[in-house]
């Protein structure tokens, strides 16, 4: 081995497509919950993504697959701060979802799991950074108005 990986470069896993009842229905719990913004739309579907992230879910009209994951436990929304876990709790509920589960896999690292309207398993979690995770980008300096 030469120490250089023969791996394709990727931005990593990017999208996940759910067949759901109603695209229209399904995209307004993941707007409500997570800021998600319709990038693009026909009749049977609404490609959403996360604003600065390329993730990206589609939702696709379906009749008998809703709701079932096959070989898909669930899929999951990584918080960047762990107190927002309470917020992301109530925002699943305002929105129509349902509490699964909550708690700390280790203390610092809250999660919750909750099922959408479709009845999908979401993992909403805060994971300590990993020695592989990309840096943070440095906060932005508020732009200076000219008069």
């Amino acid at each position: 081995m030469t120490g250089r990986s023969s791996a394709i470069r990727t931005y990593g896993l990017t999208h996940v497509a759910l067949a759901v009842r109603d695209p229209a229905l399904a995209f307004d719990f993941y707007h409500r919950v997570f800021g998600m913004v319709a990038v693009y739309r026909q009749d049977d579907f609404i490609q959403a993504q996360t604003p600065g992230t390329r993730d990206v879910l589609v939702f696709e009209r379906a009749t008998e697959s809703v709701g079932r994951s096959g070989g898909i436990a669930h899929f999951g929304f990584r918080l960047t701060d762990p107190l927002d876990i309470d917020a992301a709790v109530t925002a699943v509920r305002a929105a129509g979802g349902t509490v699964v589960e909550q708690g700390d896999f280790v203390p610092g690292e809250p999660y919750a799991f909750v099922r959408d309207p479709d009845g999908y398993l979401v993992e909403i979690w805060f994971e300590i950074p990993t020695p592989v995770d990309p840096p943070t980008p440095a906060p932005r300096s508020p732009s200076r108005r000219r008069a």
